[in-house]
């Protein structure tokens, strides 16, 4: 009789062990996987920073942006824009930064959109 319980113990918990090792490499895997797609976006944005010669965090101080909405990004970048237009004494300079700084938040939000995009057709990612 003790045999038998010996043995039921034992195949039990080499059925555990072996259902713990498989949940175990597929956390992994799914680890892997978002670590790999954070990296891939946090490249796209470190190139789009580059090109443009500035900083998300500088574009959202530049335009006075919190969150990144089509919307309030295109508000505030017009009004800029025109309240820092030469013609009514404003700085071509302070103008051109508005510009870029429109630029570089159009960008992250085509990033963003990417990613969303890759998500979906992934979605176990």
């Amino acid at each position: 009789m003790a045999k038998y319980l010996a043995q039921i113990i034992v195949m039990g918990a080499q059925v555990v062990g072996r259902a713990f090792a498989r949940a175990l490499k597929q956390e992994y895997a799914a680890s892997q996987a978002a670590a790999n797609a954070r990296s891939r976006a946090g490249q796209q944005s470190a190139a789009a920073s580059s090109i443009t010669g500035m900083s998300l965090q500088e574009a959202q101080q530049i335009l006075n942006i919190s969150t990144l909405t089509p919307e309030e990004i295109q508000k505030n970048y017009e009004h800029l824009f025109k309240v820092n237009d030469k013609a009514v004494g404003g700085s071509f300079y302070l103008q051109s930064k508005v510009v870029r700084a429109k630029e570089r938040l159009d960008e992250e939000l085509s990033i963003q959109t990417q990613d969303k995009k890759q998500s979906e057709k992934n979605p176990e990612t």
